[in-house]
């Protein structure tokens, strides 16, 4: 399971969030900045390069569509200062095909 200590490298140095932002932090409203953002990666469109930093961009435009569509999926809990996300990778189910 991977769990992230809310440490975060930030120009060489790590910091925290200060404990009171549980009071005014709204979880849901984080989850709807991440579809935001996921919607905008996805409507971005690529600057006129070519070659190989085109395909850079187009693959960090993928992580990054990824990455903010998953947590934007996700459900939130806040519960005693903790935040807890549950995001469920589990493959869809395929839908049965019609009657011929």
């Amino acid at each position: 399971m991977l769990r992230l200590t809310g440490r975060v490298a930030a120009f060489g140095r790590a910091w925290r969030y200060h404990r009171g932002v549980a009071d005014t932090f709204d979880p849901a409203a984080m989850v709807l900045r991440f579809q935001d953002r996921a919607r905008a990666v996805r409507e971005r469109r690529l600057p006129p390069v070519e070659g190989v930093e085109r395909q850079r961009l187009r693959q960090q435009a993928q992580l990054d569509y990824q990455d903010f569509a998953m947590l934007g999926d996700a459900e939130v809990e806040l519960v005693d200062g903790i935040l807890t996300l549950r995001v469920d990778l589990r493959p869809r189910p395929e839908p049965n095909p019609p009657d011929r």
